[in-house]
């Protein structure tokens, strides 16, 4: 949009990030009209001059421009509409690309983009981008998927951007090519939205477009999108022993074999020299994929020009986010942990690896995944398992059949469909989670952790993750002081719902 001024933009979505849309877009002399369903996110625009309607499906006259919430699918009917139009429909991460070009918002010029994409991890690798970043002085800010609008980013006039980037919003950003991009993971994701394995790693691969792709070695999907990458230069990062041109582990250190120093010639060897970054007991969380995460953070800071001792500051300074296997309850012996964060079978993998001995907590939306795998790799783990939400039926077959060993009790679910803010009843997540709590109190004998880990998707019991985490924290504390040994009874259950146990052997 070489000019803006009276250009009819739709924005589709009023929440936080459509509000930013809007707002840079009004100061920008466009014309815009808000679409969202729900009336109530309408009317918190207040008395912003802007159109504003609940038609999800049609354009409105003239519209020169749709800017999307990346909840809208590619086949959706507004994308089917805006491409019958020939209208350009773009999310708000290619909109911000868009305006780097715009002295009325970046009067100096775009600031540098260092992304961050992957099944798992995001959000703590970015949070360890924008860390280190800091500790070297730079003007950065964490923004994207992480909660902060990149137009807000731009607009607060920020130099070197850490953008965390989601599949949703790389498929609807065609032109975004950050300097530096890293793929962290691949595995079964969001199936439903994007159709297949393929389509969902064509979103990731977005991201590896830019001059340096950075991407995980040890993992075998986005260690294929690294090979297939454009970039003109290839990153890798391994908890292993790095190779040239990657970053790795040696000693209890990170080290980096691919930038500044690392690239010299050893006149011994005839091969580039490691160059210590931090040590590993540094980084948090702890454990494989947290040193995987700030490899890929000091990757992406290492390709910008951030000397090694930045790196090293700046992961001493990072405290990891909340959910994200968090100790909310200890009692009887028992520990209790929220992962809520484990939104899909990989991340939960991950959390289950952490634990000798787990009562683990899982269901929800699994959004096309299968558990199957996950079952089978920690099975000889599980002390027991406590099942919820809607797809929690799939949970329980994957576990009757390839962990019949281990009992497993079924508290319910959620409602019928997903739910927004406004329809959602405040009370029956809470309920449902009570529920689960004091079955894995039942489960669960010293030495265990009941570890909320629920490789699937919260909105069917919860607003999102974080609501879901808050309720397994409340629950847990509230009945962890009732944990006693293995099998002792739990208290009461105030709201009580149909149980199903299944018992070694597999039987009901």
């Amino acid at each position: 949009m070489a000019e803006w001024r009276d250009r009819h933009v739709l924005v589709a979505g009023a929440r936080r990030t459509g509000v930013s849309v809007v707002d840079v877009l009004l100061h920008l002399g466009a014309r815009v009209t808000v679409a969202d369903g729900d009336q109530a996110q309408l009317d918190l625009l207040g008395g912003r001059p802007v159109a504003r309607t609940q038609e999800l499906a049609a354009l409105p006259k003239g519209c020169d421009l749709v800017v999307t919430s990346p909840g809208f699918r590619t086949d959706s009917p507004l994308a089917l509409a805006a491409r019958a139009a020939s209208v350009p429909m773009v999310g708000e991460p290619e909109l911000a690309w868009w305006l780097g070009d715009e002295p009325a918002i970046c009067p100096v010029g775009p600031p540098r983009w260092l992304a961050v994409t992957g099944t798992n991890g995001k959000t703590t690798t970015t949070t360890m981008l924008e860390a280190i970043l800091r500790a070297a002085g730079e003007d950065t800010v964490a923004c994207g998927n992480i909660g902060l609008p990149v137009v807000d980013a731009l607009r607060a006039g920020h130099r070197v951007l850490a953008v965390e980037l989601s599949s949703f919003q790389l498929e609807w950003s065609p032109s975004v090519r950050p300097f530096a991009g890293a793929v962290l993971n691949l595995a079964e994701d969001h199936l439903d939205w994007h159709g297949s394995m393929a389509a969902y790693g064509a979103a990731k691969a977005r991201v590896l477009r830019g001059d340096v792709a950075v991407a995980g070695l040890d993992d075998r999907e986005a260690a294929a999108l690294l090979i297939a990458a454009p970039a003109p230069r290839h990153v890798g990062f391994t908890r292993g022993e790095p190779g040239p041109g990657e970053l790795g582990i040696v000693d209890g250190h990170l080290v980096d074999r691919a930038f500044g120093a690392a690239e010299a010639e050893s006149e011994s060897e005839g091969e580039a020299e490691a160059v210590p970054l931090a040590p590993v007991a540094d980084v948090a969380p702890p454990g494989p994929p947290g040193e995987l995460n700030a490899l890929a953070a000091a990757a992406l800071a290492r390709a910008h020009g951030v000397a090694p001792e930045a790196v090293a500051a700046g992961l001493r300074a990072v405290a990891p986010g909340p959910h994200r296997g968090a100790v909310v309850a200890e009692a009887g012996g028992v520990r209790w942990v929220d992962d809520s964060k484990a939104t899909n079978p990989h991340a939960a993998a991950a959390s289950l690896a952490a634990h000798p001995r787990v009562v683990w907590v899982a269901g929800g939306l699994l959004k096309g995944a299968d558990v199957g795998e996950l079952v089978v790799a920690h099975r000889d783990r599980l002390a027991g398992a406590v099942v919820l939400g809607r797809d929690r039926d799939r949970v329980h077959a994957a576990l009757t059949r390839h962990a019949p060993e281990v009992p497993v009790l079924d508290v319910g679910g959620g409602d019928d469909g997903p739910v927004s803010d406004d329809r959602q009843d405040p009370d029956a997540g809470m309920r449902g989670m009570t529920r689960a709590a004091r079955a894995a109190a039942t489960l669960a004998g010293p030495g265990d952790t009941v570890l909320l880990a629920p490789a699937a998707a919260s909105m069917d019991m919860f607003r999102d993750y974080a609501a879901r985490g808050d309720a397994f924290a409340a629950a847990a504390r509230s009945v962890a002081g009732g944990v006693g040994p293995h099998g002792a009874a739990s208290p009461p259950d105030p709201d009580p719902a149909p149980e199903t146990v299944s018992r070694p052997g597999g039987a009901a």
